[in-house]
Order: C-alpha cells, then structure tokens, then sequence
C-alpha cells in the first residue's frame, strides 16, 4: 500500500501537476444512476480548470486498464457498494494508482453503518440507541429497546437506499422485509425528533454546516436527489457556539473512523436542541445538482470546480514514496 502523507503536503500548481485523471463512476451498485450523475458533473469541471480527465466506468472497463491506459490517477466518485466499501479502494492500491478520499479501512467501515455506529459509539460519541435485527423475531424485542418511531436500516448501503421510517407496530415487518432483502444485516434505530444537519470535511476542515428539511418523512433517496422540495439552510442557523460544537462532532467522528481527503458527517438534534446524534458517515458523498457538499463549499467561498480540484488533490498522499 501507499505511504498515506498529509493531503496538504502538496496542492497542485497547475492541472498538469495531476497528469491524466480517470473520473471513476457509474459502477454496478443500486446508485449506479446518482454516481452518473455526480461523475459527469466532477469531469466536466475538471475539463473547465484544464485537467487531462476522462470517465471510467468499471462496469464497462476492468479496471486494470486503468494501468494499460497510462492513467496517472484516480477521481474515485462511485457511489454505493463496490465503490465506497474499500473493493475499488484496495484495487487501486494494488494496481499503484493514486485515488481521491478515504482507504480500505475507512471505506469498509464506513459502508457498514452497524459497525460505524459501534466504532464511533465506543469512542464516546453520541447516536441513537439501537438493535440488530436477524430475523422477524426480533422485531418485538426492537419495539421495546428502541422505540417507536424508528428507522430500519440495512447496514451497507447509502443513499438512504432500503430505510425506512417505522411509526406503528404494523409498519415494521415490512420494513424489515425491505431492508433485508437488500441486506442480510438490518438494525432498527432511534428515531431523533429533530433537525437534521450535515457537515462536510475537506482536507482536514469542516465546512459550514446544512440544516435539512425534507418534505417527506425523512431525507429519503428521492428527497435527496430528486425532489425539489426539500429545504436546505446554509447558514444553517445554529449560534457560533453550536456550530462549533458539531464541526468537533464531525471532524472528531472523521478521525476515529479513519477517514481521510473529503466526505460528510450526518447528524441529527434533538427537539430540546441539548444534543447532536451521529447518524452516518458518506466517505463519496453526491456531487450533483442536489449535492451538500457543493452547497457547503459555496457558502465557505469554494465554487465547484475549485471543490472538485481540492478533492483531487488527496489524491497526492496516496501517491507511492
């Protein structure tokens, strides 16, 4: 594997300083359609700044032409499983090609969202209660150590793909049914009745955090990449002091799940405004029209294409001493 250097150890003087860039995107998984979407929108601000890039799409291509094809490194946006779990991340390094975001641990870790919760609950940090269901028989244990409402989750997909929000007794087994049959491994959490936020970090710093606000009932796959009602506040409205209580939250949470280069931390308050729960971790978070994280790097005066060339640059510390 590459020796992992600091990702500011080295920003780029010019676009020739990346050589030529392989956009990867697409891919297999379920959000195969959103990673499309995000990976034409990151080449073409790529080509705007002057950057030798061209899309790769793994499902098209092995991935191994990645050296045949004299690629100097990677822009890794595939979403979901395949992409964000550590198999696209291990394949690079093997192959020696450098690539944007977090490594194998991290990106393995991260895309299960049971095993982040507990990595990042026994580091202290604050989530919801929840349990782990295995079969239907579970289900009456769930609504009485967690409660109603709750989210049903299957534990590695993103994009809110399988989730689903539980607020009778009657709403459960099917919920499970759904998470399950994307995912053998389904936990059942705390529902947090309050604001929702997310933070984006961006070579070692937290950008300015979102308060979202959707028009269903949570921050669905369709709300978050489709809808054009949902609501997005950034500013998110929070006193300096808050803000900076959930920028440690996320930079904190970043650190312990070795996380590295970019990504976004979601979390959610509570209605008495006393706590922030970690929700989840997005190592390749969207960069479409709909994205947050664009929306955060507007508000901290980065435009996308300098969003999109900062990503780039994390690139450098995988790059082979």
């Amino acid at each position: 594997m590459s020796r992992l250097v600091s990702s500011l150890a080295r920003r780029a003087k010019s676009a020739k300083d990346f050589g030529k860039t392989a956009v990867l995107l697409g891919g297999d998984s379920s959000e195969r359609e959103i990673s499309l979407l995000s990976g034409n929108a990151v080449l073409a601000a790529l080509k705007r700044r002057g950057v030798d890039a061209q899309a790769f799409d793994p499902k098209e291509q092995g991935i191994a032409e990645l050296v045949s094809q004299k690629f100097d490194r990677a822009f890794n946006i595939l979403h979901g499983p395949g992409g964000e779990d550590g198999v696209i991340q291990g394949a690079l390094e093997w192959l020696g090609v450098p690539y944007t975001g977090s490594g194998v641990l991290a990106s393995a870790l991260t895309m299960d969202k049971l095993k982040t919760k507990r990595v990042v609950v026994g580091a202290g940090l604050t989530a919801p209660a929840y349990t782990v269901l295995t079969s239907s028989a579970d289900l009456g244990r769930a609504l009485s150590e967690v409660g109603l409402p709750m989210m049903v989750k299957p534990a590695s997909q993103g994009s809110s793909v399988g989730m689903s929000k539980v607020k009778t007794a009657e709403e459960l087994p099917p919920a499970f049914a759904a998470a399950h049959g994307i995912d053998p491994v389904v936990f059942a959490e705390a529902f947090v009745s309050g604001d929702e936020y997310t933070v984006s970090v961006l070579q070692g710093e937290a950008l300015p955090s979102i308060r979202i606000v959707p028009a269903t009932e949570f921050y669905d796959y369709q709300a978050k990449y489709f809808r054009n009602d949902t609501q997005y506040h950034c500013p998110s409205g929070l006193t300096a002091s808050e803000e900076a209580q959930l920028r440690e939250a996320a930079l904190a949470t970043f650190k312990v799940t070795d996380c590295f280069g970019w990504g976004r931390v979601d979390f959610m308050r509570d209605v008495a405004g006393k706590k922030f729960f970690f929700i989840e971790i997005n190592t390749t978070p969207g960069m479409t029209d709909h994205s947050l994280v664009p929306m955060a790097a507007r508000q901290a005066g980065i435009d996308f294409e300098e969003l999109v060339w900062r990503v780039l640059e994390t690139s450098f510390a995988r790059e082979r001493q």
